[in-house]
Parts: C-alpha cells; structure tokens; sequence
C-alpha cells in the first residue's frame, strides 16, 4: 500500500516547538519507525507550511497514493479549500493531531477538514500516525467506514 502523510504547518519543527505539547523527537526519526513498523508499504512524507502545497500534494495523492494521513496543523480550522479537497478525493484522509485538540484553546477544538476525512485521532501524540495508518491498511475496522 503507498501511503502519504501530509503535515501542514509548523510540524517541521517537531521536536523544539513547545515540547511540552507536541514531544521532543523530531519527526524524521518517528517516520524512520513508521516505516520500520510497516514494511512493505510504501510510506512518503510530505510537509510545508504552504496552504496551496498542501492541496497539490492532496490532489496528486488521488493519483497516486492509495491512503492519506494527514495534519493539517492549523490549517485544520481554518481552510475551507482543504476541506474542498478532501471532499473532492475518493483516496481516504485520515485526520491526525499530536496534542488533543479538544483541550485546547477553544479556536482549536473545531475541525473543519476532519468532517470530511474517514476519522479523525487526536490526543495520543505521534502514535496517531500509527494508528491511522493501521485504519488504512484495513487492521482496525470501523462500523461505518470502508
């Protein structure tokens, strides 16, 4: 399975941006894991802190990838032309979010993107990209989702 993780912006700095929210490794060193975790499956990164980067990458994933996990970090509450995206794409999203979203600043608590993704993990750090991509590869089924 090839599969895309899309980190939208300010998770370049993973590992010095508040480590107290967001942890202490960068993500290079997670995605090394990631994909020692999953062999066999093809597992690309792509961030940038560039709304319009971000949907390009979406929408060459339509072509070319067969599942998403994605963060669009701020953009989550904020990007209308993301949402539009993810509702245009037949390719799974699956929102992740390191910290809990929820228990945040109230500006964060909504998510626009994730209404129109498969689900969305939040709260349990880096190990959300694990588990979305266990959703992906069809490990943990979902009542409701394919």
């Amino acid at each position: 399975m090839r599969i895309l993780i899309l980190n939208g912006p300010n998770l370049n700095l993973l590992g010095s941006r508040e480590p107290e929210v967001y942890g202490s490794r960068g993500f290079d060193e997670y995605l090394a894991e990631l994909r020692g975790a999953f062999p066999g499956h093809r597992i690309e990164l792509f961030q940038s802190n560039v709304e319009g980067e971000l949907i390009d990458a979406l929408q060459r994933a339509e072509r070319e990838q067969d599942g998403v996990v994605m963060n669009a970090a701020g953009y989550t509450h904020t990007s209308v032309a993301i949402r539009d995206t993810i509702a245009w794409m037949k390719v799974p999203v699956v929102e992740v979010h390191i910290s809990n979203i929820h228990a945040r600043e109230e500006f964060r608590e909504r998510s626009i993107t994730g209404a129109r993704c498969a689900g969305v993990i939040t709260g349990f750090g880096p190990e959300g990209y694990r588990l979305a991509i266990l959703y992906l590869l069809g490990r943990i089924p979902v009542a409701g989702h394919s």
